[in-house]
C-alpha cells in the first residue's frame, strides 16, 4: 500500500486534524487526548518520569498502546542516571 487515502468531497467532514509531539516538548502543556506508544524496542525511553509526564498531559483521555512488558519496564525504571549539569559548581562559584 502506498499510504494514500482518497475522500470524496462529501466525506471531507469526516476528517479531523491530528498532531504529534514528543513528551519532552509537551512538558507544561495539556491536550484533550494523548496516545502513548510503549514498545520494548525503545528501551532507553522507558522511564517512569517520562511515562508520568506523558500520562499527565492528557486532559480527558490517555491511551497507552503497545506491550504490557514495556509498561512494566517503564513503571519500574526510576531513570536513576546522574545528570552532569555542573549546577552545584556554578552555585558554589557564584557565592564565593
Amino acid at each position: 500500500m502506498d499510504g494514500k487515502s482518497f475522500y470524496g468531497f462529501g466525506e471531507l467532514d469526516e476528517l479531523v486534524l491530528a498532531y504529534a509531539t514528543t513528551i519532552h516538548k509537551s512538558q507544561g502543556s495539556e491536550y484533550p487526548a494523548v496516545v502513548i506508544p510503549l514498545v520494548t524496542q525503545h528501551y532507553a525511553m522507558l522511564a517512569r518520569n517520562l511515562l508520568y509526564t506523558g500520562v499527565t498531559r492528557g486532559r480527558k483521555l490517555v491511551v497507552l498502546v503497545g506491550q504490557k512488558k514495556a509498561l512494566a519496564i517503564a513503571v519500574r525504571n526510576r531513570g536513576g542516571r546522574r545528570r552532569w549539569s555542573k549546577l552545584r559548581e556554578w552555585l558554589v562559584d557564584s557565592t564565593a
